[in-house]
Formats: C-alpha cells, structure tokens, sequence
C-alpha cells in the first residue's frame, strides 16, 4: 500500500470489509482508536496467569516501587532471575522507574509466579498506555505461557517414563 493513511476515514476506504469479517466499523474503530482503562485511583489492573500461579497486578505512576505479596520484591523474588523476568516488561516498553507495582501472587512455585506477575505487568501497562502494546505484543509478553506440567499416566513411572524393562 502506496499511499499513506493520514485518518480513520482514509484507513475505512483502505480495509476490504469483507476480508476482517466486520459488517460494521465499530470494531475496527476500537481497534484504532484505544482507550486507557484506569480505576479512580489512577491505577490499572490486570491477571497475569503463568502454569498454576495466578497474579493480580495493579500498576500506578511513581518511583519504580515493585511489592509482592506485601513484601518488597527483592525479598520475595531472592533470585536475580526472577527479578530480571519482572524488570522485562518496563524494560521492553522503555518505562523503567516509573510505575509502581502491587501484586497478589497464589499458586505455582517461585518462577511460575515470576511468570505470572511479568503477564500481568505487561496486561496492565498495555491498558494504562494503549501506545505501549506494539513493542509489548512484539516481544511476546501480552501471551499467557500456556505450557504446563505434563499429568502422570498410570502404568508408567512419570508422565512418560516407563518402568525399566526386564527380558528375563
């Protein structure tokens, strides 16, 4: 496509409706034109979901103050890992320092609530700054990791080891 689309009118002429499967421009409008979603406090929430642990994060701007559970994130998340894995969000869509994050984690161990909380956090960015959500979804963070621990089978030692096998 030649041409530069300047307005909603010139990118409703440029979209073959049939091809969105949209019998009106109600969604393609939303589409373009998103709104931040905030609370009266001036917060945005957001569910993260990583294997079993499930987070309720809340983000707000401020000083870059991370608490988890109660406890503040370098106590709760004692592996520079794990504290690297909650720093991707801010650092992807290039706003470290200044949001704070309140998050409630259940579920899960350690990495999988890591996980979680980087889901939420980059749910909650996305819906407090609609601008963020290209270099967000870029980098995958906007997807909740759907893999998750294979169930054990009967008549076999784990989920797909069996019994070692005796001729004789």
């Amino acid at each position: 496509m030649a041409e530069e689309i300047k307005s909603l009118d010139d990118l409703k002429g440029a979209v073959d409706m049939a091809e969105i499967g949209a019998t009106d421009l109600s969604a393609l409008e939303e589409a373009v034109n998103r709104e931040p979603v905030r609370d009266s406090f001036g917060r945005s929430y957001a569910t993260g979901k990583r294997k079993d642990a499930v987070a309720r994060v809340w983000i707000k701007p401020g000083s870059g103050k991370v608490v988890v559970n109660g406890k503040d994130v370098t106590t709760y998340f004692a592996r520079p890992v794990l504290q690297m894995i909650l720093r991707q969000p801010f650092t992807v869509a290039g706003v470290e320092g200044q949001f704070d994050v309140m998050a409630t984690v259940k579920g899960g161990g350690l990495s999988g609530q890591a996980g979680a909380v980087k889901h939420g956090v980059s749910k909650a960015l996305q819906l407090y700054d609609p601008s963020l959500r290209g270099p967000l979804k870029a980098a995958g963070f906007l997807t909740r990791d759907s893999r998750v621990v294979e169930r054990k089978k009967f008549g076999r030692r784990k989920a797909r080891r069996s019994f070692q096998f005796s001729k004789r």
